[in-house]
């Protein structure tokens, strides 16, 4: 049963930055999401930093001797800006790719300040009837006159009473006050408390996500180790004008990751190696790179990358999931011959782990160490010439749906991992007999199998890639191994033919490509075999689950 998917998209109008955050975890796939958008944000800044100095060196500069200096520095941040091209892979070696969990969770405090109480108003002193001001100051002739006493006396008992009553009154209006203003704090505090509560519950969800990954990582789940693999991608630092797309799978029984990795297109490069100030003329003069220097470093950083990104790949490896890595690097460009945007494949790589780890990449020449570990591109990657990948990632078909009419019984409900062996066996020879007659050539086809290994023997007339080419067919369910390819290779120098093809419905263990690639052999799995299927118009089904039900089924009633 397919996984459920969850997706962000995030885009950056200053930066013209988009991107389809995925991943099986709705809040990994937002952290994933927030994580990119800072990083955003800050190249953001960075580039509106940098405008503003431009605008400050503009304003500054017209003077001639400060335009002298200014034309110094664009020189210098030119070099430095292609020196960092120079230097990618370097930038990676001295640090830890593998991801640090605590780091991604938040641990943020929430930024809301805690409501300070308002302040209680005093209540006033209460009058004391005893208090001296109340007390009557008698003099001789109050004592002679009582009535003038008692005058004296009852105003102040009438000014004790009404100041208490005054006071009393001013009590209840404070209590009052002091009361609302309770309330009015009870209220924005329990607010504050509500939203502190929900942040730190979202919080606490959010890191008990991360930590969930972090298991389903640990415990070796294919769509983790697919997420932890984009997060090791992601935190890799480059320059913000470099794509940093890319679209990863892996194959849980061969433990094998492939990456469809977008790489910068020559246009978006630095070409500037440096700035003259004219004085004559008042003006500015940009030196560039030349042509050659320019394809240089561009086929230069490209093969960086390509280390690099396998090199981080291994590195956070930290479980030892990876047996192997298919890179296969992209390019968007304007097709000249057709004015229309394409994006091709013109490298691509597939490389064990083990071998990968033993280069020193501190010393290497990238362009060497690319191609001593057998990598396929064209000799001048600038020229962007396609190339049909090791392995491309298909999402369309997650699991081989394709037709084909073998002997008239073929049909789109039979499955072609499910057949009778010497139907397929068959399908494949009629195949075959169609893409090399295209070329004048011919096919000859041997007797039903179980024969030294030789299903079909193709000539190919041309002179340069052509001669005898050995065919063998295998209906698979399960990963095809090493052992199966050493067969291949030992038929084909049996033979005595220029190549073999190995043609299966399944795909093939890391080993069987590593032992494949400095020898005469093509593989070609399920994927290829649909690919060449619709190649010769036709459409065909290839279910290796369906198929391995039926044999258990057939084996049962045996």
């Amino acid at each position: 049963m397919a996984r459920q998917m969850y997706q962000v998209e995030i885009k950056h109008d200053g930066l013209n930055k988009y991107r389809v955050i995925k991943g099986s975890d709705p809040y990994v796939v937002r952290q994933k999401a927030i994580y990119q958008e800072q990083q955003w944000d800050e190249m953001w800044e960075k580039k509106q930093e940098a405008e503003r100095k431009e605008e400050i060196r503009e304003a500054a500069a017209k003077e001639k001797e400060e335009k002298k200096s200014l034309a110094l520095q664009l020189t210098t941040e030119a070099s430095q800006e292609l020196n960092k091209l120079e230097n990618i892979l370097n930038f990676t070696l001295n640090i830890n790719d593998a991801i640090d969990w605590e780091k991604i969770k938040d641990k943020s405090e929430y930024k809301e300040p805690k409501p300070n109480p308002i302040e209680e108003i005093e209540l006033p002193v209460k009058p004391n009837e005893t208090d001296i001001e109340y007390q009557p100051q008698l003099g001789l002739l109050d004592h002679i006159f009582t009535s003038r006493k008692e005058k004296k006396v009852l105003e102040l008992k009438d000014k004790y009473n009404n100041d208490l009553e005054n006071w009393e009154k001013k009590v209840e209006e404070i209590k009052n006050i002091n009361e609302k203003n309770k309330d009015e704090y009870d209220e924005i505090l329990n607010k504050w408390l509500k939203a502190e509560k929900e942040f730190k519950e979202e919080q606490k969800s959010k890191n008990l996500a991360i930590d969930n990954q972090k298991s389903n990582y640990d415990t070796g789940k294919p769509a983790a180790i697919v997420d932890y693999c984009d997060m090791v991608l992601s935190n890799s630092i480059y320059p913000n004008y470099f794509p940093q797309e890319y679209d990863i799978d892996y194959n849980p029984e061969t433990k094998l990751l492939i990456v469809d990795y977008s790489f910068p297109s020559p246009d978006v490069l630095p070409k500037v190696k440096e700035v003259k100030y004219i004085q004559t003329r008042d003006e500015f003069k940009e030196s560039h790179l030349s042509a050659a220097a320019f394809n240089k470093m561009y086929d230069n950083l490209l093969y960086q990358i390509t280390l690099r990104s396998l090199h981080e790949l291994f590195e956070a490896d930290v479980h030892n999931y990876l047996q192997a890595i298919v890179f296969n690097g992209w390019v968007e460009s304007i097709d000249p011959a057709l004015g229309k945007e394409v994006n091709s494949c013109i490298l691509s790589i597939q490389v064990l782990k083990e071998e990968f780890l033993e280069i020193n990449l501190s010393q290497v020449e990238p362009k060497l160490c690319f191609k001593n570990l057998k990598g396929v591109g064209s000799s001048k990657l600038n020229t962007l010439t396609p190339i049909a990948p090791i392995i491309k990632i298909n999402r369309d078909d997650p699991r081989f749906v394709s037709s084909y009419d073998v002997t008239d019984s073929l049909d789109e409900s039979q499955n072609l991992a499910a057949m009778d062996w010497q139907d397929f066996e068959h399908l494949i020879r009629e195949l075959f007999e169609k893409e090399f007659n295209q070329s004048g050539g011919e096919v000859k086809i041997t007797r039903a199998s179980r024969d030294g290994g030789v299903d079909a023997i193709a000539f190919d007339p041309d002179p340069i890639r052509g001669g005898k080419i050995v065919i063998q067919a295998k209906r698979y369910t399960n990963v095809v191994g090493v052992s199966a390819v050493r067969d291949l290779y030992g038929t084909v120098m049996n033979e005595g033919a220029t190549k073999g093809l190995l043609v299966s419905t399944a795909d093939y263990g890391p080993d069987a490509y590593n032992f494949a690639k400095d020898k005469p052999l093509t593989l070609l799995n399920g994927n290829n075999l649909l690919h060449l299927l619709q190649k010769h118009g036709q459409k065909a089904k290839i279910d290796l689950k369906e198929a391995r039900k039926l044999n258990k089924e057939r084996e049962e009633k045996i």
